[in-house]
């Protein structure tokens, strides 16, 4: 009986392990895709700027869970996708917009969440005065880290009204947590100027 218990907890972790290497070269795999995705996004959409508007902007609404934008964070070294929405789905592909949030270079808050174990991997070594550069069809727009906050996972205020522009970056706190994490880690970023 014994023998068999530990034949058992031997394939129960050997099958874990298994899983989650499965599971993330899928991640990677659909996160390239998206990158992908999201830079073919960009340079077709350029292509029809007028010169000197900003009607595109205005105009822009992606689809759900259309890869659309980059995050580039030059800290980390990493140029993630941004995805359309804030759900699982959403999250296996890359970084998740926050649908009801706005686009950068329409003044208001701006949110995107991902994964601590997938696109925020290395997030652990973000510090206030970072740079963060979305890139969006419509242009590029770069953002400082002014200051962070850990929250509880339920906490809701953070998502509001702020009356500027504010690129709010969200991820599950702590880092290195096993399970589920009880609270999110959020950099808040304010505009350095437009890029291009």
């Amino acid at each position: 009986m014994v023998k068999w218990l530990g034949y058992f907890f031997l394939i129960s972790g050997i099958s874990l392990v298994a899983l989650f290497f499965i599971r993330f070269i899928l991640s990677e795999q659909a996160q390239k895709s998206a990158l992908d995705e999201a830079e073919a996004k960009i340079q077709t959409y350029q292509g029809k700027i007028i010169k000197g508007t900003n009607s595109k902007a205005e105009e822009f609404h992606p689809k759900d869970y259309e890869a659309f934008a980059t995050l580039e964070i030059p800290k980390l070294n990493k140029t993630l996708p941004v995805v359309e929405g804030a759900d699982e789905k959403a999250l296996d592909k890359g970084i998740g917009h926050l649908s009801q949030s706005v686009f950068p270079g329409k003044g208001e808050q701006i949110v995107l969440s991902g994964h601590r174990d997938t696109v925020f991997r290395e997030f652990n070594k973000i510090e206030i005065g970072d740079l963060f550069t979305v890139h969006m069809p419509y242009g590029s727009f770069k953002y400082k880290i002014r200051n962070t906050e850990i929250v509880n996972e339920d906490d809701t205020t953070v998502i509001r009204k702020m009356g500027e522009e504010v690129l709010v970056v969200t991820t599950c706190y702590p880092f290195h947590y096993i399970g589920n994490a009880p609270k999110r880690f959020i950099a808040y970023a304010y505009p350095v100027d437009k890029v291009k």
